[in-house]
């Protein structure tokens, strides 16, 4: 008997507006059933529920009405009937009627899997447990880490040379002396003796079925495991079976398991530079058989026999032979396909689109946003190389027409449009994106975003920039632009950052602050000016953009109230 596939009846669409991106729901037919007023929209599960954000998360059902207020920093998907929440930066647990099983008490709690789910305690050092479905703790926060549960058993780390396998109330099943384990998988644990040798696999009762000869050993799927036997930057991939056979050779730099027995096996892109990627062939892991030329940028895990990949600047559908599925849709832009109800959600080049099966567009993010008047923002798309994208804002229908051509050019630099070869993007990808941060009376400004990601980095680097513009004359303002010619202003907005620093000292790195600079990155709202700054500037990566809002009324005297930079967005 085959399992029920949930079909949902509305899908999350946005909708870009002068207010910002707002979130809704669409029917099949690419309708908005919920009109889009919010700021995230996640998909409807099997339980008619979805989670949204309206300033806080919170849960609706299908009519668009909160069974959850918003007022959670955070609420996951529903996992076997729970979802986990944040409410002061603790997590708890809600059932699929809204009601708080947990209240906020924990560090951390998983997803639940065969009805339990880890949590993490709140006392120093910090432990894992797990917690059963009424959100009470089944087995003590002992452990110095523990794994999901898979066939009535669990992998939990006792110290940091002993791993036990327990059952789901906790009693110790078998005793492990390693220093490094991950959890089970198919009856197989991956093990080291120590975290510098190599990895290898013992069973259920710690007898070692495949002697440690890897690098990397990662769980198995399906029978088969992927392994990596370098010892250098070079990959060496390959595929076993559970006796530690090779099924596929490891001479690859990339292997990833899809499914239905296929796995895709990669190419470097660059030999020289293994981390920049790879180009993938589609195999059977279950003979080791290549079925395709390496022909694929990126390939998705099979569903409904199908596996969503992209090859150059275009996304489509495969078969379980590695062959284009002539019956679904080929969609411009690189990203992933995937089956929702009765049609086909597309992410590709950063835009969220929907398709029917005979590849008809259903639904896409509007590419204009109307201002006043004759006045739009046009959405502009440039991808020069696979690997540089920008969306970037222009401006259609102002008065001034010299001053519009003026702003677009600067917009179109701010952004990062510049021609690029395939030489300068080949260590790495950059994205651009942008969005209305503040829209009243003559006043829009504009929020131009960038990530520049290098092969093999730990992380990218974000960028951020603020434009703010007269959509009249298409005059860009400075933030002197807000105050009086004779006001200090850099001294006055100086102080009032640095007493909300001092407020929060420990957010921020010792001495960093210094002051702000006459031309200090801002934007403005309806009450405040808010000034920030780049990340590492004055606080850690993790802070992002670190802001400060000030008050208009905080620093009044200073502001030219009859000038034309305050009188743009306010009457004068």
């Amino acid at each position: 008997m085959y399992a029920r596939i949930f079909v949902p009846r509305l899908f999350p669409a946005s909708l870009k507006t002068a207010g910002g991106t707002k979130w809704g729901y669409i029917n099949e037919t690419g309708q908005f059933i919920i009109i889009p007023e919010l700021e995230a929209a996640g998909s409807f599960q099997e339980n008619g529920l979805a989670v949204v954000t309206m300033g806080l998360a919170g849960i609706i059902n299908e009519k668009g009405q909160f069974i959850v207020p918003p007022e959670y920093e955070v609420i996951s998907p529903f996992s076997e009937g729970r979802a986990v929440m944040i409410r002061n930066s603790r997590y708890g647990l809600l059932d699929e009627t809204g009601a708080e099983v947990l209240e906020p008490s924990y560090f951390w709690i998983s997803d639940f899997k065969e009805g339990r789910a880890v949590y993490q305690g709140v006392d120093d050092p910090i432990r894992y447990g797990y917690l059963n479905e009424s959100g009470t703790p089944v087995v003590p926060a002992q452990y110095y880490y523990a794994y999901d549960f898979s066939d009535g058993k669990a992998l939990v780390q006792k110290d940091g040379d002993s791993y036990a396998l327990i059952d789901r109330d906790g009693n110790v099943l078998q005793d492990f002396s390693y220093s490094q384990m991950m959890g089970l998988s198919e009856g197989l644990i991956v093990f080291r003796e120590t975290f510098d040798v190599k990895a290898g696999y013992v069973n259920e009762t710690g007898e070692i079925v495949i002697e440690p000869r890897f690098s990397v050993a990662l769980p198995f799927e399906e029978g088969r495991a992927v392994v990596n036997i370098s010892e250098a930057v070079e990959n060496k991939y390959g595929l076993i079976d559970r006796n530690g056979s090779y099924i596929i050779e490891p001479v690859y730099n990339d292997i990833i398991l899809l499914g239905s027995r296929r796995a895709a096996v990669g190419k470097a892109i660059r030999p020289d530079k293994p981390f920049a990627g790879s180009v993938y062939a589609i195999a059977d892991s279950s003979t080791g058989a290549i079925l395709t030329d390496f022909l694929y940028d990126s390939a998705a895990p099979y569903d409904r026999g199908y596996s969503s990949v992209t090859r150059g600047t275009v996304s489509f559908f495969i078969n379980r032979d590695g062959m284009p599925a002539p019956n679904l849709p080929v969609v411009s832009g690189s990203g992933l396909l995937s089956f929702e109800g009765n049609l086909i959600r597309a992410f590709t080049d950063l835009r969220l689109s929907y398709y029917d099966r005979n590849g008809r567009l259903v639904w896409a993010q509007n590419t204009v946003i109307p201002l006043s008047g004759t006045v739009y923002i046009q959405e502009m798309k440039y991808r020069p190389d696979p690997n540089y994208l920008i969306y970037y804002p222009q401006f259609r229908g102002m008065p001034d027409q010299a001053g519009e051509r003026s702003v677009n050019k600067e917009l179109r630099r701010l952004s990062g449009i510049r021609p690029v070869t395939p030489e300068e993007t080949a260590d790495g990808t950059y994205s651009g994106d942008f969005n209305v941060l503040f829209y009243r009376s003559d006043l829009n400004v504009l929020e131009l975003n960038g990530y520049d990601f290098p092969f093999g980095a730990a992380h990218g680097m974000p960028y951020r920039t603020t434009v703010s513009v007269n959509i009249r004359n298409g005059r860009i303002y400075t933030l002197s632009d807000l105050f009086k010619d004779d006001a200090d202003y850099v001294t006055e907005i100086s102080e009032i950052v640095g007493q909300q620093i001092e407020e929060n000292p420990d957010y921020f790195f010792p001495d960093a602050y210094t002051g702000i600079s006459p031309d200090q990155p801002f934007y403005v709202t309806d009450d405040s000016l808010v000034v920030y700054f780049a990340p590492y500037e004055i606080a850690a990566y993790a802070a992002g953009f670190p802001e400060f809002p000030i008050p208009f009324t905080q620093i009044e005297e200073l502001i030219d109230t009859s000038g034309e930079f305050w009188c743009s967005f306010n009457e004068c």
